[in-house]
């Protein structure tokens, strides 16, 4: 098992191979990444060294208004341009003739656009801590998945996170929780007592959120709470670290999920393996040679028996061919 990266490695991959070529090549290429966030990245139809990279997120009307149009002009301004095509939300425009000496770097931190986008309200809510500002700060929801969603919300003395996920499985329930009461548990060593706290409803909604309308209650949905506190956040190198290690933390839990089962899955046919080499051991061996007899043409001579008038026990006659 491994932790996830925060960028889309193959956006990576793919603009650094478009980057680097030394001669342009018409590409048409579509990715996806977590949360179904799509990407499409396609030569443009006017001049093959202008690059496109349309992007397509659901949640970006929700995000706007936490302030995720001031992100993206702050980290992508140069590249931003007038999206065409309705089924996108973003469109940047790289000109391969007139890309920075770093192009490896580019390519990296273009392929960070989605977290970066999504931590919209997670720096809102840290901006709004730090303002020392009476009460609890606007409840920001995110729902970046069908149904599912981010709920973040500022306060007087911290920040909390929630997650609503759904498990499709009972499997997936029941490994969940084992997993989630391990991050409860893991804040008891002393090398990690610095770690956020962890709460974990398997049916009923947090306090936070509990007055919203349409929420699921239901035993497929949990609700995954955490509680940052200012060390978590008051540093500009921790918090940029906070916001990419929570924001994975649903894809984080699933994808752990699926590597146990596939753990168990494997375990389950080796010992399944073992089981059946037992029985084939097990079986009888065949009749002995004493019991068959072949003649000079090879032909199998058995003896039959016979039950007797006089006797209840059975009685060897003259084989039979």
């Amino acid at each position: 098992m491994i932790l996830l990266e925060p960028n889309s490695y193959v956006l990576e991959e793919t603009l650094l191979a478009r980057f680097t070529s030394e001669k342009p090549e018409v590409v048409d290429i579509t990715l996806v990444d977590f949360d179904n966030v799509i990407y499409h990245v396609q030569t443009s139809a006017e001049q093959r060294t202008l690059l496109n990279l349309s992007v397509e997120m659901k949640y970006f009307n929700e995000v706007l208004a936490y302030g995720a149009e001031s992100i993206l002009q702050r980290e992508y301004g140069d590249y931003i341009v007038p999206v065409t095509n309705s089924q996108y939300q973003i469109a940047l425009q790289f000109n391969l003739e007139q890309l920075p000496a770093d192009r490896a770097a580019l390519a990296k931190h273009v392929s960070m656009l989605k977290r970066n986008v999504l931590a919209s309200p997670f720096v809102r809510a840290f901006e709004y801590y730090e303002s020392q500002q009476e009460g609890a700060g606007p409840l920001m929801a995110t729902h970046y998945r069908e149904n599912e969603a981010i709920y973040v919300q500022a306060q007087q003395d911290r920040v909390t996170v929630i997650f609503s996920t759904l498990f499709q499985e009972e499997v997936d329930r029941v490994l969940g929780k084992v997993f989630l009461q391990e991050f409860v548990d893991a804040r008891r060593q002393a090398a990690i007592q610095n770690a956020p706290q962890v709460f974990y409803s398997s049916r009923e909604a947090p306090l936070e959120i509990r007055h919203l309308p349409d929420l699921r209650q239901d035993e497929s949905v949990g609700y995954v709470s955490f509680v940052l506190f200012p060390r978590h956040f008051v540093n500009a190198e921790v918090r940029e670290q906070t916001i990419s290690q929570i924001q994975l933390f649903r894809d984080y839990l699933h994808y752990h999920i699926k590597c146990a089962k596939a753990y168990m899955h494997s375990r389950m046919r080796t010992r399944v393996k073992e089981f059946l080499k037992v029985i084939n051991r097990a079986k009888p061996d065949r009749a002995s040679a004493a019991s068959e007899k072949r003649t000079a043409t090879g032909r199998y001579f058995r003896p039959q028996f016979r039950q007797s008038a006089s006797s209840t026990s059975p009685q060897q006659v003259e084989g039979e061919w």
